[in-house]
């Protein structure tokens, strides 16, 4: 049973574990959305990979007594979390963006402004302003070029400046087993999701198949 909610994706419960929702990145002001949810409430939980985290948090699936969707599809489904770069396979992966996708198309939540939810891999002054943080970019691959173990997909012509995706190039198996050829997405339109860092140009590293979406 969940006794507090610690933030938008952190529960208390009464046997003293502390569960962590596997599978989503919230807003700040997510803790509201899931203490709607959840508060007061017996769970069914659901392992998604490793048992805990490095903190010990308990990390999995919740479902709600009505045997309904998760809770983490019904934050998805508010507008009040987004699909985390990590999500355990491709099944939790599918349903976890068809919720988001439910959300995008209704604007709800963070959804009511679009643009504070996804960013244009053109946004460069959005893009520098989410460094540090979880984003979605949407754009335009221009070139895919392979340098040293690293693959780097470039949505501009100066790589110094602009938006890049990159992964290991021991990582296209996985991509490809999973439908995602990364050397055949030059000149195609997708959306990327996971951490903005800087080096030169802003960059999403991708580590998982299901950070990367095709929008055409």
């Amino acid at each position: 049973m969940v006794v507090s909610v610690r933030d938008g994706r952190t529960l208390m419960l009464d046997d003293g574990r502390e569960l962590r929702l596997a599978g989503i990145e919230v807003a700040d002001r997510g803790a509201d959305a899931l203490r709607g949810l959840a508060a007061g409430q017996t769970l069914r939980l659901e392992s998604a990979g490793p048992a805990a985290d490095r903190y010990g948090r308990l990390v999995a699936y919740a479902y709600l007594p009505d045997a309904g969707p998760s809770v983490q599809e019904a934050l998805l489904a508010q507008g009040e979390a987004l699909v985390s770069s990590r999500t355990g396979d491709k099944t939790c992966a599918a349903a976890l963006l068809a919720a988001e996708k439910a959300g995008r198309t209704a604007r709800h939540g963070l959804w009511a402004d679009p643009n504070s939810a996804l960013l244009s891999s053109e946004s460069l002054a959005g893009l520098d302003a989410a460094r540090g943080r979880f984003a979605l970019v949407e754009g335009k691959v221009l070139s895919e070029r392979e340098s040293g173990a690293t693959v780097y997909m470039n949505f501009g012509r100066r790589w110094t400046r602009d938006f890049t995706v990159t992964l290991l190039k021991r990582q296209q198996r996985t991509f490809a087993a999973a439908g995602l050829d990364v050397k055949q997405l030059e000149g195609r339109r997708i959306r990327v999701r996971g951490f903005v860092e800087r080096r030169g140009g802003p960059i999403i590293e991708a580590t998982a198949p299901e950070q990367i979406e095709l929008i055409d």
